[in-house]
């Protein structure tokens, strides 16, 4: 069993809770029963198409489901006999869902892995990658904390690291209250946790075990704002649409708190808000490029789609870049089905 599996059954009944308010409150995002774990086929959970409906399958990251929600509510408004069916399991069950070749499209919060994607050729999948936005990862901590508006990322790696013996913000640092730290954040099918580890800790998949994790980021954020102790970290768009709820704090690559950065669009696109900057991606199988619906949904994302971007929070592509992604997209189209 995993740490994050071991940790998250004790956070188990605060997931139900917070996933079913998150539904209720209106999400786009459909409900599809994930399927187990198989080596091939069709996913058993999946529903199927009525007569004359054209379906589109995506899975992966919940960070990037926030914008594929909005697109895909506005793209079945234009394409009323076409079903997007939504599925967030996380950036690493997205690229397993792509392999086992249950899915058209892969959402992803990070790049695809060299091992991910020799898996894809030995399964006959050749990946088209799209960049569709970029991300500034934030990091918040409860309202009343009222010690602190900037960290370091060395001490982050010191709350955050496996191994950590952390346990109140005092032990952080010793003109801090000694309150206890209750942690929260995504887990590893995550690619918001393998960016993290990674940038944070200095190695991905590292990572303390005192902290609970979940694969819906509204459950770290009641987390957080349910302890006056609480710490975590998501995508920018889930702070920005909860900024009544968490504090965002700056963060400094360096041992001041004067280089401390604060996210935002500008920050982020900058490249200032160091180093937890990053883009986000949609990966598409090569071969359902061939089917018109899911080609409309991939241009209409790098298009249309791109008001979405900014409007749940997240950074649009500029222009030049933009193009770029579009030309790529149109020269795997004289391949796809091949």
């Amino acid at each position: 069993m995993s740490v994050a599996s071991r940790v998250v059954g004790n956070w188990g009944s605060g997931v139900l809770l917070a996933f079913s308010a998150f539904l209720l409150a209106g999400c786009s995002v459909e409900s599809v029963d994930a399927p187990a774990a198989k080596t091939g086929g069709e996913a058993t959970g999946a529903v199927e198409a009525s007569a004359g409906e054209k379906r589109i399958q995506v899975d992966g990251s919940s960070t990037v489901a926030k914008v594929a929600a909005a697109v895909q509510e506005s793209f079945t408004k234009k394409f009323a006999d076409t079903k997007v069916a939504l599925k967030v399991t996380g950036t690493g069950t997205g690229f397993k869902e792509m392999i086992a070749g249950r899915i058209d499209i892969a959402n992803a919060s990070r790049p695809v892995k060299d091992s991910e994607k020799a898996d894809c050729q030995q399964a006959g999948i050749e990946l088209v990658e799209l960049k569709i936005a970029l991300d500034g990862l934030t990091v918040c901590v409860n309202r009343e904390n009222d010690w602190l508006d900037t960290i370091t990322v060395a001490q982050l790696k010191k709350i955050w690291a496996p191994g950590s013996t952390v346990k109140t913000w005092k032990d952080v640092d010793p003109a801090w209250p000694d309150v206890p730290l209750s942690l929260f954040g995504p887990g590893e099918e995550s690619g918001t946790f393998d960016y993290f580890t990674e940038v944070i800790n200095g190695k991905e998949d590292e990572i303390t075990e005192n902290y609970s994790a979940s694969a819906d980021d509204n459950v770290t954020i009641t987390g957080i704002a349910g302890e006056k102790g609480g710490m975590g970290f998501f995508g920018c768009a889930y702070y920005f649409s909860n900024r009544d709820k968490v504090k965002v704090l700056k963060i400094s690559p360096t041992d001041s708190v004067a280089d401390g950065v604060e996210p935002t669009v500008e920050s982020v696109r900058s490249g200032a808000y160091k180093p937890l900057s990053r883009p986000l991606f949609i990966y598409v199988k090569k071969s359902s490029l061939a089917k018109p619906e899911v080609l409309d949904f991939a241009k209409y994302f790098l298009n249309e789609g791109q008001a979405q971007v900014e409007t749940v929070g997240y950074v649009p592509l500029e222009e030049a870049e933009l193009a770029t992604v579009n030309a790529a997209l149109e020269s795997a189209v004289s391949g796809a089905g091949k």
